[in-house]
C-alpha cells in the first residue's frame, strides 16, 4: 500500500472491523488487554481503546464482564447480526448472480411522525443496493423482497410499504435512470483510488503483526464499498468499471495476508488469557 491518502480510522469502526474480521467466530469473550494490544498496533492509545469499549458497551454493541480484576468483552446479539450481515455483503456480494431483467420496486409512505423509522428504512435500502427513483420509490435489479419484508416488519412499518417485480417499459433511457439512482462515476473513482493505493500491496515478507496491520487497513477501507455499490449486473455498468478489478485485488491481498494476520490475533489473545502484560510485552518484542 502506498503512503498517500490513507483513509482516516474512527475508533468505534476500528473495533467493529477487528471483531468482524477476526473475533466474530470466537466463542469466549476477549480480554481487554488483548484488545488494547491489537488496537494499539493500529495506533490507538490504551485509554482511547478502553473509552471506546465502555462507550460501545453503553450503546449495546458489546457486553462486558469481570473476571477478577480483568475486563472481558463479547459482541451482543445485535452487534453480531450487524457484523454477520456486513461480512456477507463484503465477501459474498450479489454481483455474480444472474439477472433476469426484472427490477424490484419498493414504494413506501411513512408519516412524518415516524421519521426515525423512515430514515432507518432508507439506510437499510441503501445497504441492500437500492437506488432512489423518486421520493418514496426505490429500485434494485436484485430480488430483495424477503429482505425488505423483514426490515419493514422489524421497523413496524410493513403496512406502509409495497414491493413489486417489474420490467422497464419506457420513459427515461436506462442509462439515465441508473445515473439518477446511483452515482456510479464517483464510486468508480473511489475504486480507482483504492487500486492505486493497494497495487503491489503484497510486497516483502511481513511479520505476523505487520500482516495484521496491513490486512486491517485493507479491510477497513474496502468495507466502505458495499454500502455504496449496488452491485449492478455487468450489462448495466459503465465501460471500464474498476469495481471488478478492485474486488479481485482485495480478495488476493486478503488471502495473502491471512495466515500471518490471523496468527498474530491468536497469539495476542492467547498471551492475554495466559497472564497479561508480561506475556504481551514479550510477544511484541519477539515480533
Amino acid at each position: 500500500m502506498t503512503t498517500a491518502a490513507r483513509p482516516a480510522l474512527r475508533a468505534q469502526d476500528m473495533v467493529f472491523t477487528l471483531y468482524g474480521d477476526y473475533l466474530l467466530r470466537r466463542d469466549e469473550p476477549v480480554r481487554a488487554a488483548a484488545l488494547v494490544t491489537l488496537l494499539g498496533a493500529l495506533g490507538m492509545k490504551p485509554m482511547a481503546v478502553r473509552t471506546t469499549l465502555s462507550r460501545m458497551t453503553r450503546r449495546g454493541w458489546l457486553a462486558a464482564e469481570r473476571r477478577g480484576p480483568h475486563s472481558y468483552y463479547r459482541l451482543t446479539a445485535r452487534a453480531r447480526r450487524l457484523l454477520e450481515s456486513g461480512r456477507e455483503r463484503i465477501y459474498h456480494p450479489p454481483r455474480a448472480r444472474a439477472w433476469d431483467g426484472a427490477w424490484t420496486l419498493i414504494a413506501y409512505s411513512v408519516p412524518e411522525t415516524r421519521r426515525r423509522r423512515r430514515d432507518s428504512f432508507r439506510v437499510k435500502l441503501l445497504w441492500l443496493g437500492c437506488g432512489m427513483v423518486s421520493n418514496g420509490l426505490w429500485m434494485t435489479p436484485h430480488d430483495v423482497r424477503r429482505d425488505v419484508a423483514a426490515i419493514a416488519a422489524e421497523l413496524g412499518i410493513a403496512r406502509n410499504v409495497e414491493v413489486f417485480r417489474a420490467r422497464h417499459a419506457g420513459g427515461a433511457a436506462m442509462r439515465a435512470l441508473i445515473e439518477r439512482c446511483w452515482d456510479l462515476r464517483a464510486l468508480d473513482a473511489r475504486y480507482a483510488a483504492f487500486l492505486r493505493r493497494w497495487r503491489g500491496g503484497a510486497g516483502r515478507a511481513l511479520s505476523p503483526e505487520e500482516s495484521f496491520v496491513r490486512r486491517f487497513a485493507l479491510v477497513h477501507e474496502y468495507r466502505t464499498f458495499p454500502l455504496a455499490d449496488p452491485y449492478l449486473p455487468a450489462t448495466l455498468l459503465p465501460p471500464r468499471w474498476h469495481g471488478r478489478t478492485a474486488a479481485a485485488l482485495f480478495d488476493r491481498l486478503h488471502a495473502a495476508l491471512a495466515a500471518g494476520a490471523e496468527r498474530w490475533v491468536r497469539e495476542v489473545c492467547r498471551a492475554a488469557d495466559a497472564g497479561g502484560r508480561r506475556e504481551l510485552r514479550l510477544l511484541r518484542a519477539a515480533s
